[in-house]
This record gives structure tokens, C-alpha cells and sequence, in this order.
């Protein structure tokens, strides 16, 4: 009896221990066998196939740096994250994405993006590096900006248009490329996707931002008159200017008072010289007059003068009073921007005039919201 008591009691310890090996191996196995799934994954970010993908051009033509030296950005740009984004500071779609991208840069610099303004000028004015300076201070940009003057860059993105956002992951490839407004959310869900793509290839911790920058986009009217120009190689091709004697290249037109305004086109009074990109008043007055459908009603102007602005007649109200307007019906012209005269909270057809005093006043173009 004792012999079997033994007995049982050898096999029972020899179970035990053979059940306490085995689930130190099967755990041992479980562990390589998670850590092979994260090594997966990793590997699933790090060995993407990249071949589809252009790599970012070289920045090139450029002829001024702002809030950086060509070295630094030299060294800076090194394994970034980088977003270029062209723009040009009187172009008011570029202006609405400003407040994006400078909380994306204050949200993600630290975490391997960088941004590099691209500032492509649409208008001759826009070269000017002290007018780009004051738009910068203006818009709260930290983040390096380069003037493309002569668009060499531009060119070298084969882009086309204003404004428009690329995205190169760490390695220099393109992965991203958003034309316009819009597209937010989208676009920074790219940004935390090449973040972490950037973190596990350079070994670095780094936690995961699941949250958005939360801005109100601004909500475009459906059916709003088209951007126009006065300069006529910017007008080719649009009959937007509703006067008989209509553009006249180089020259100094008359402009006599039009028994007509018809829906997107503007009408002149007063001597106006036509050049490429505007037009500049040689009278000491003159007005411009605009049937047009929008929310929002922007002018593009250079050259000190004063604007009364007129609404169907009558000295615009507060109602419709844009963020520029002064006092009253004023807006005072000081110098080379973009102005917002007119805004309203939905979309609605209004005769604009506006009233000017002031030689050599230059206007390049009207835009809409």
C-alpha cells in the first residue's frame, strides 16, 4: 500500500512539472509568435512599395528665405516629413487654408513635419519679399517660407494651380497632393500616417495624435460669380468687362458710363491705363460698378486711395460690411493686398459700386465666396 501511495505520489509531481514546462513553452511561443506579428506590421509600414511614387523636386529658383537661411533649411529638411504648400498671399482660397496648416505646424513640428511655404506670385507685386514679409506677420507663419518668383518651382512640381498642398513621407517620396481649399480632415490623417511611418523606420517613440485640429471651414456658395480679372492677359479669353470700349492693351482708356450692368461682369468711369495684370485709375476719380451673386466680395488692390463703398444704391451697411471697411462705407486702400469688402451670411445678388478717389489706384481683380 505504502509502495503505491509512492508511486502515485512520484507520477504526480512528475505531471506537475511536466504541465509547468509546457506552459513556460507555449508561453515562450506566444511571445515570439506576437512579437513575429509586430515585426510584420512593422515591416508593413517600413517596406512599402514606393516605386508608383514621385520624389519631391528640388527647390529651385529661388530668390529670397523667410524665417530660415538656406542652410538651415539644408539641414532641416533632412528625414521630415514635409509639406510644401504654394500659395500666394492675395489669393484669398490660399489665405483660407493659412489657419490649418500654421495649427498643424504648431501641432506636429516637434514630431517630424515640416512645412515650407511655397510662395508662387501670381501678380508682380507679389515679388516683392517686404510685401510677403508683412503677409507672414499678418497670417502668424513661423514655418520657412521661399519666394519662387520667377515660378521655377512651381514648374519643377508641374503644378498649375493656387493653392495646392504635396506631402513627402520621410524618404522624399510624394504621397499626398491636394488641389484648393477643403480636404482637412483628410490631409492631416496623411500627415499622422507619415509620422508614424517615420517613427518606426528611425526607431523613434512616438505617440499616436488621433485628434484633429477642429477649425470652421468656410462654406462656399454654390453658385457665385467667378474670380475677375482687369488685367487683360488675365482676362483673355473672359468677357468679363461689360464696357463698349472694353480692354485696350498699353494704352489709356476713357471709360464713359454704361446704361447696363449684366451678372458677373464689370463696368467702368473715369481714365483707366490697361496693363497685363490691372488696371490703374489716371483720372482723380473714378468708379467701378459689379452686378454680382456671392457671400463674400474681395478686391486685389495696390496704391494709397479711398473707397466708399455702395450697395444697391446705398452706402453699404454694417449687414454687409466686409472685415476691411473702416468706418462707415470706407475702406481705405494703404497698400498691396487683398481686401474684404463685402460679407454676408449667405449668398445673395447686390449692385456694388464703388467710388474712388485716388490717382494711380490699381486694381487686379475681384474674388468670390
Amino acid at each position: 500500500m505504502k509502495s503505491e501511495i509512492k508511486t502515485a505520489l512520484i507520477l504526480g509531481i512528475v505531471i506537475v512539472t511536466g504541465l509547468g514546462v509546457m506552459s513556460v513553452i507555449f508561453s515562450s511561443f506566444d511571445e515570439k509568435f506576437e512579437s513575429a506579428n509586430i515585426t510584420s506590421e512593422e515591416n508593413s509600414i517600413v517596406k512599402i512599395d514606393k516605386s508608383r511614387f514621385k520624389t519631391a523636386p528640388d527647390l529651385v529658383g529661388i530668390a529670397h528665405y523667410l524665417n530660415i537661411t538656406p542652410e538651415e533649411l539644408s539641414e532641416k529638411i533632412k528625414d521630415k516629413v514635409i509639406l510644401y504648400d504654394i500659395w500666394t498671399y492675395s489669393c484669398i482660397n490660399c489665405i483660407r487654408t493659412l489657419p490649418y496648416i500654421t495649427a498643424w505646424d504648431d501641432k506636429y513640428a516637434d514630431q517630424g513635419l515640416l512645412i515650407i511655404g511655397i510662395h508662387s506670385p501670381e501678380f508682380e507685386f507679389e515679388k516683392d519679399p517686404e510685401n510677403v514679409k508683412m503677409a507672414i506677420e499678418k497670417y502668424g507663419i513661423s514655418y520657412p517660407v521661399v519666394l519662387d518668383n520667377d515660378m521655377e518651382t512651381w514648374k519643377a512640381f508641374e503644378n498649375r494651380y493656387w493653392p495646392r498642398k504635396y506631402i513627402a513621407d520621410h524618404e522624399g517620396y510624394i504621397r499626398y497632393d491636394h488641389i484648393g481649399e477643403g480636404g482637412y480632415q483628410e490631409t492631416e490623417k496623411i500627415i499622422q500616417q507619415l509620422l508614424d511611418e517615420r517613427a518606426v523606420s528611425l526607431g523613434i517613440q512616438m505617440a499616436s495624435a488621433a485628434s484633429l485640429v477642429d477649425i470652421d471651414e468656410f462654406e462656399h456658395s454654390m453658385f457665385r460669380t467667378p474670380e475677375l480679372y482687369f488685367g487683360y492677359k488675365f482676362a483673355q479669353n473672359r468677357n468679363q468687362l461689360g464696357n463698349e470700349e472694353g480692354f485696350n492693351p498699353g494704352k489709356t482708356v476713357t471709360y464713359l458710363e454704361s446704361g447696363k450692368t449684366d451678372l458677373h461682369k464689370f463696368y467702368l468711369t473715369g481714365d483707366w491705363r490697361n496693363y497685363e495684370d490691372s488696371m490703374e485709375l489716371v483720372s482723380d476719380t473714378g468708379t467701378i460698378k459689379l452686378q454680382y451673386n456671392a457671400k463674400q466680395v474681395n478686391i486685389v488692390t495696390d496704391n494709397v486711395a479711398e473707397l466708399e463703398i455702395f450697395l444697391d444704391g446705398k452706402p453699404i451697411s454694417a449687414k454687409y460690411s466686409g472685415d476691411d471697411i473702416t468706418s462707415g462705407s470706407m475702406l481705405i486702400v494703404s497698400e498691396p493686398d487683398l481686401y474684404n469688402i463685402i460679407s454676408s451670411e449667405n449668398s445673395e445678388s447686390h449692385l456694388l459700386e464703388i467710388q474712388i478717389e485716388g490717382k494711380e489706384f490699381q486694381i487686379f481683380t475681384f474674388t468670390f465666396g
